[in-house]
């Protein structure tokens, strides 16, 4: 069974990275330590969005580009890591799969989805 958790609130994680590889975290009140690294990759958010990328791809000048959100040269793009572990609470406890989360635009960690 597959649960989505989608509210950094509620789901604030503690990571311990080992070799830059979460190695155990917290959840819920819970210590889960990492088995294995399934999976690794990176995602980013609108970038192109900004109002200098629009008049880029637009052909405007930087001039006309005065509505960006980020000051000129800096774009939070929303830059967020996931790393996809297998993980259980004890040694004796089963083991499930966590998408865990590092938005580098809040420095925080959130637990995104778990497969148990």
């Amino acid at each position: 069974m597959t649960r989505l958790y989608g509210d950094a609130v509620d789901d604030a994680a503690e990571v311990r990275r080992r070799a830059d590889e979460p190695e155990q975290f917290l959840w819920r009140e819970r210590l889960y330590l990492v088995r294995a690294v399934q999976g690794h990759w990176m995602e980013s958010g609108g970038w192109w969005c900004t109002g200098v990328t629009r008049a880029a791809l637009s052909g405007e000048s930087d001039a006309g580009a005065g509505n960006s959100n980020a000051p000129s040269g800096i774009v939070d793009d929303g830059e967020r890591e996931f790393w996809r572990v297998e993980a259980g609470a004890g040694r004796l406890d089963d083991t499930g799969v966590f998408d865990l989360c590092f938005d580098w635009s809040h420095g925080r960690w959130t637990v995104v989805r778990v497969q148990d």
